[in-house]
């Protein structure tokens, strides 16, 4: 403002009258307004739209949409799932795999679940790949521990595994839910499969579910 009050003092007024980026500039009274429209679904897939239109005299029109889609947790019946389970520290998959169960069963899918356990989370991800290749699971769910010991073998796991896991999704197009988890020692392992911070296979199972 300060720049364009300097520039009517330098040049002539008749300069501002007749300048086309004046004279052709709307005034607020000449815009129209269009009240914003929202739209819902709610069956299985979810979208709002939003819509406003600005007029001018010359009709100009600009609109502006979003659209937001998402799963739903509440409709899960009919589909088909599968659990690639790994032995190898049992003590810790075992509750990860009861936590998934349970929560399968509460969204609710209570038959169509295929359980395979392998002998460790190393091979998870290629037995996920091959149970996705099959084309009957909407999700694959797969579940391992690797807790740290006293060598370097455990970043070697932990990287295989989360790699074969990416893999197989990309793939096949089908998805495969991460649920290997990783750990400094036994008794941090044990907090996350129903401890102070809760059951990480339910976590899992509802990223699969929806």
């Amino acid at each position: 403002m300060a720049s364009f009050a300097a520039a009517q003092h330098l040049l002539p007024a008749s300069t501002f009258r007749s300048s086309p980026l004046l004279l052709n500039r709307p005034s607020i009274s000449s815009l129209s307004y269009k009240p914003l429209s929202f739209s819902s679904s709610t069956a299985g897939f979810g979208q709002a739209g939003v819509a406003i239109e600005f007029k001018d005299r010359g009709s100009f029109v600009q609109t502006a949409a979003v659209r937001h889609l998402m799963g739903s947790l509440t409709r899960a019946e009919g589909l088909r799932f599968a659990v690639v389970v790994a032995r190898f520290n049992e003590v810790v998959t075992r509750l990860l795999l009861e936590g998934a169960l349970e929560t399968f069963k509460r969204y609710p899918v209570k038959e169509d679940i295929d359980v395979v356990w392998v002998p460790g989370s190393f091979e998870v991800g290629v037995v996920a790949e091959r149970l996705g290749k099959s084309k009957k699971y909407q999700a694959i769910l797969c579940i391992g521990a690797v807790i740290r010991g006293d060598t370097s073998h455990y970043d070697a796991v932990a990287n295989s595994v989360a790699f074969g896991v990416l893999s197989a999704s990309l793939n096949l197009g089908v998805p495969c839910i991460f649920g290997v988890l990783t750990y400094e020692d036994i008794d941090q392992a044990l907090n996350r499969v129903g401890g102070k911070s809760g059951n990480k296979g339910v976590k899992a199972t509802l990223t699969a579910v929806s």
